[in-house]
């Protein structure tokens, strides 16, 4: 018998352990993406996590004006709205109402586990809140490239003002 044929069923099966070892040791690399909380989402944006848990439930104040039919809410306070769960993590929005406008408009819960959700959402989430303040309104673009969060902020958005009776 040849050399060679008695060494090939060792080398298979030296590299069919070898394609094993290496595919279980990837496997076990992995990480699940796991959903962050209101304090984890807060410090990375760069707030204390007291600040961002200060008002978790929507608080707002309205006040009718005017006594003709279909007048609206000119809500004052601080609305936060229902978390949103998309793809990559929830997103949850909180709205500041002054007179019944919308003055400010900020995630306070978003995916940032990760680099890239940290990079896609840096510039995402200046564009919705952005859209957000001239929209007055949940009727906002989609950032490219950012289709989930925006989705999810949208949601979120419209769930504040729905709270608010806006």
């Amino acid at each position: 018998m040849h050399a060679l044929k008695k060494n090939r069923p060792l080398r298979r099966v030296t590299l069919a352990a070898a394609a094993t070892v290496t595919g279980f040791v990837l496997l076990l690399s992995l990480k699940p993406h796991t959903a962050p909380t209101a304090a984890d989402a807060a410090s990375s944006a760069g707030r204390s996590p007291s600040s961002s848990s200060s008002s978790s439930s929507g608080s707002s104040s309205g006040d009718s004006s005017g006594a003709s039919g279909g007048s609206k809410s000119t809500g004052t306070g601080t609305v936060t709205g229902d978390s949103v769960q998309t793809r990559w993590g929830p997103v949850q929005v909180r709205i500041t109402l002054k007179d019944g406008k919308i003055t400010e408009s900020a995630a306070v819960v978003y995916p940032s586990d990760n680099p890239k959700d940290q990079e896609i959402n840096g510039y995402a989430l200046p564009q919705l809140r952005r859209e957000t303040l001239a929209a007055q309104s949940a009727q906002i673009d989609s950032v490219s490239g950012a289709t989930y969060t925006s989705d999810g902020y949208r949601q979120s958005l419209q769930s504040a003002l729905d709270s608010a009776g806006l």
